[in-house]
């Protein structure tokens, strides 16, 4: 009878779930009521029926006009549209324009950059070949990927992609690179045999999975899950599950908004009855007055600048390999508590390299790293006694080698196993010529590799003529089974030393190093064949281990990283020991703490986020492992960046609050459930990216800092005027102005100034502080205070000079607008005096929008057409001078401030960073 559901993997509820791979492969042949003949047409045509087709179901998409729509949905774009609708009513059209292409401008950004994530899932469908061979009525056919059904038999060969879940009836050599699923560097070795019920998805020799590739050897395999009931299929539907997280900058944007909005239309209202039922005017005035704040205080400038601010982010981040793909993003990495970073890859090299060889004589250290063939081979026992010994290992793994290594300089490359490309880095390494070794012991016949044997065995002639030699390598607990002898300090035999022997791979395997064993044998004379049972009576030489080093850059951005309070937690398939030693070199943490996948699941969801805080290495994990370590660390409020290339990392990729895929090795699926990419698929270009991201989340509230107090010191004067019945220092046109002049010159300046000295000396900033912190609430009161004062202040001494009205308006004008260049000098640096050559000197950007601002004022002061425009006159020189002078006693004024608050730094609530 035919199981319910037909994959390994979990099903729908309700559904059974079969242990394939524990199984043998008749009982799977039984359970799927098929036959190694494969089934016949009618029979296949009849399962296609039932279980559907092997296909992914498609994402739902999300139409075009919604996604550029939802752009508009914020309070503060709504609240600016309808400041559009009252000026156009009243007739300000220029106004009302110039809102309306802000806002629209904005959202066509926003609806390109972003793209639809939503595409993971469709990219996961690609991932399935296009055809399959398979038995079908006895005979081999060609069919559809998508008309396979479970029970068909696959015929798989090296180059293939595994077109659905398979269990292996038969292999030869077989080995898939599972490195989607599993993030393992080294190709799976694949067998027929049944494995334990309990292993996990790495281990699980005799199942093949849907979207991995076969890198060598053949199979005849069981199709036993098609479609959503595939690993691929499960993790897709996991993918699914999973709610895209808004951005810690677009939350703090959108309380700001709500609080901002709600206080601005009350004191808009407020301000207009005061002024038509208190102060008696009339209300077609008081309308445009009010309008004209509120155009004035409603920063419409700011989610352009934020976009520009954004985009200036992306460009420096591209810049550094990394790619970002939706613009919040880019502020995010700065708010990062943790990294969740894959391995194989991103912290190591993702090359194999030879880093000890065991001999009797000895232990040898190997340096270098990569397959370049340059490095020392230092003995830590044993002297020149086990180097010569190492040689004779090193010869072995030259001989009996499929691969070949070719490049120059810093770029060498392989073609075949990774692990055999490291044995001819090795060989070079230890001098060894290997023209002239193959030359003398030239290649007869070879046993290659298969997962039945673990072992490779090649026959070489001797040059000379006088006999042959046999050259093994293979796992070294089979390779010691076919061994009689062990090859002494001098080459000669001696006993074998089991114990030994397994005590000095235990160590190797405790540093986290994959271990080869060689051996020889060497004949009297050529045989006339040579064939499996040829291999036996061997003289066992020693050992290599094979490690994947840390990207040297790795280790440096991890310190930076931990410098910048900034956890770092290594998530990958591999082994635990491997995993522990990389993160040991790595220093990932004081102390490395290490949890298996197996060990995860016996932990609860109320246990797990105080373990995946303590833990350092996740090894031997699935995608729900990654999924619920994420959850757990956002669960204790941090924001969490995850690394992936992987199809099994998609899920954790769109989960976490920023994702990052691998651009060189990263499936399209995850590069598509992620927010950023890695061109060069290195680590060191996350800390990269969080150094420019804290750059652009201090430009940000630069721009705010600069907007709020400079709108709110124009708008304090004119409500003071109000109040009191005092002549208003300022028209509504000059006030529309002044907002407008100023908005497209200095309110863009912020956006382009570079990082502030000691970025990731800074702890990271609270994901749930308020955009407005305590400080900067203080200096918006500070400086609309003294830009209140100042525009009194000169409005007041020009009347009592003689000025009539209308130039005493136009120099409150000029005061508001010096004051805000001086008051953009001293914000360009929050942690830090402006008193300096750099600070002072100013960016190309600062200096040309100071520029803006001077000619425009000058044409609004003193051109005739101007004047008219906006009633103003001509300012005398020495008002001129003492308008610049007022800025420079506000910058004195504020440097001193700064200079207060770096004094009392011990009081958080006072700190400019707003850091933990």
């Amino acid at each position: 009878m035919m199981a319910e559901t037909p994959g390994s993997a979990p099903s729908p509820a309700g559904a059974t779930v079969t242990p394939w791979h524990s199984l043998d492969a008749e009982a799977c042949l039984r359970l799927l009521a098929a036959t190694t003949e494969g089934l016949a047409s009618a029979d296949a045509a009849a399962r296609l029926r039932r279980y559907g087709e092997n296909a992914l179901p498609p994402p739902t998409p999300t139409p075009g006009w919604r996604r550029f729509l939802r752009h508009f949905n914020d309070p503060l774009i709504l609240v600016l549209l309808a400041a559009a609708l009252i000026a156009l009513l009243v007739g300000q059209v220029v106004d009302a324009v110039v809102i309306v292409v802000v806002v629209t401008v904005n959202a066509v950004v926003g609806y390109v950059q972003e793209g639809n994530a939503e595409q993971s899932l469709a990219v996961l469908r690609t991932m399935l070949a296009p055809s399959a061979c398979v038995l079908r009525d006895g005979g081999r056919v060609q069919v559809g990927v998508g008309t396979l059904v479970p029970g068909d038999v696959l015929m798989l060969e090296a180059g293939d992609r595994v077109p659905a879940d398979a269990r292996v009836l038969h292999a030869r050599g077989l080995r898939v690179d599972e490195s989607v699923l599993t993030g393992e560097s080294v190709p799976a070795e694949k067998s027929a045999a049944p494995v334990a019920g309990s292993a996990d998805l790495g281990s699980r020799t005799s199942m093949l999975y849907s979207g991995t590739l076969v890198s060598a050897g053949q199979a005849t395999a069981l199709v036993v899950a098609t479609g959503s009931a595939t690993e691929i299929g499960r993790i897709g539907a996991l993918l699914g599950q999973v709610e895209t997280l808004s951005t810690p900058l677009l939350r703090q944007i959108a309380r700001f908004s709500r609080g901002f909005t709600a206080v601005a239309l009350v004191a808009a209202v407020v301000l207009f009855v005061f002024a038509v039922a208190v102060r008696d005017y009339p209300w077609m005035d008081a309308l445009l007055v009010v309008v004209a704040l509120a155009v004035g205080v409603v920063p419409e400038g700011l989610p352009a600048v934020i976009t520009i601010t954004l985009a200036i982010g992306v460009r420096r981040m591209a810049a550094r390999d990394a790619i970002v793909r939706r613009l919040p993003a880019v502020e995010t990495l700065g708010a990062t508590t943790v990294i969740c970073s894959d391995k194989t890859g991103t912290l190591t090299r993702n090359e194999m390299t030879a880093r000890s060889i065991g001999t009797s004589a000895g232990r040898l250290r190997v340096l270098g790293s990569g397959y370049a063939p340059r490095g020392e081979v230092l003995a830590e026992t044993g002297g020149d006694a086990a180097l010569t010994a190492g040689t004779r290992v090193a010869t072995l793994g030259l001989l009996c080698n499929d691969a070949r290594l070719y490049g120059r300089e810093t770029d060498w490359r392989i073609v075949g196993d990774p692990m055999e490309g490291a044995l001819l880095a090795l060989a070079g390494k230890t001098g060894l010529d290997a023209a002239a070794i193959a030359r003398r012991y030239p290649r007869i016949d070879e046993v290659p590799f298969d997962a039945g044997h673990r072992f490779m065995a090649t026959l070489h002639a001797e040059a000379d003529g006088h006999g042959a030699l046999i050259c093994v390598k293979g796992a070294p607990e089979q390779v010691l089974l076919l061994s009689r002898a062990q090859a002494a300090a001098d080459g000669s035999e001696a006993p074998l030393d089991t114990g030994l022997w397994q005590r000095a791979i235990d160590v190797a395997g405790v540093e986290g190093q994959r271990v080869l064993g060689f051996a020889w044998r060497r004949l009297g004379g050529l045989p006339s064949r040579f064939a499996l049972e040829d291999v036996h009576g061997l003289v066992f030489a020693g050992f290599v281990g094979f490690i994947d080093p840390p990207r040297e850059e790795a280790v440096r951005a991890v310190a930076e990283c931990r410098s910048a309070g900034i956890a770092v937690k290594m998530i990958t398939g591999d082994h635990a020991a491997t995993a522990a030693a990389i993160a040991s070199q790595l220093k990932l943490a004081d102390r490395v703490r290490v949890v298996t996948g197996q060990a995860l699941d016996s932990v609860s969801d109320d246990e797990l986020p105080e373990l995946a805080e303590a833990a350092s290495v996740f090894a031997r994990t699935t995608p729900e492992h990654k999924l619920r370590i994420v959850r757990a660390l956002q669960s204790r409020r941090h924001t969490v960046a995850m690394t992936g290339d992987g199809v099994n990392d998609a899920p954790a990729l769109k989960q976490a609050d920023i994702g990052i895929a691998m651009g060189r090795k990263g499936t399209a699926a995850a590069k598509e459930a992620s927010v950023m990419v890695l061109a060069d698929d290195n680590f060191a270009s996350i800390a990269a990216a969080v150094y420019e991201g804290r750059a652009v989340y201090d430009n940000i509230r630069k721009v705010l800092a600069w907007t709020l107090p400079t709108n709110g010191g124009e708008a304090l004067a004119v409500v003071m005027a109000i109040a009191f019945g005092w002549v208003l220092p300022m028209t509504p046109p000059q006030i529309l102005w002044v907002n407008m002049v100023l908005t497209i010159t200095l309110g863009l300046a912020l956006a382009f100034e570079p990082p502030e000295a000691g970025v990731m000396r800074r702890p990271p900033r609270r994901a749930d502080a308020p955009l407005v912190s305590p400080f900067m609430l203080w200096r918006i009161v500070l400086v609309s205070l003294l830009f209140c004062a100042g525009a009194f202040g000169i409005f007041s001494w020009a009347q009592s000079r003689g000025h009539d009205v209308a130039t005493a308006r136009t120099m409150v004008v000029n005061v508001l607008c010096v004051l805000e260049i001086f008051y953009l000098f001293s914000l360009r640096y929050l942690h830090a005096s402006s008193f300096s050559l750099r600070g002072l000197r100013g960016t190309p950007a600062v200096l040309w929008a100071v520029a803006g601002v001077v000619v425009a004022q000058v044409a609004f002061t003193y051109l005739p057409w101007m004047q008219m425009a906006f009633d103003t006159r001509p300012v005398p020189l020495l008002e001129g001078v003492v308008i610049v002078l007022v800025g420079v006693a506000l910058l004195l004024v504020l440097e001193l401030e700064k200079w207060l608050l770096r004094r009392l730094d011990a009081f958080e609530e006072l700190r400019p960073d707003g850091a933990r």
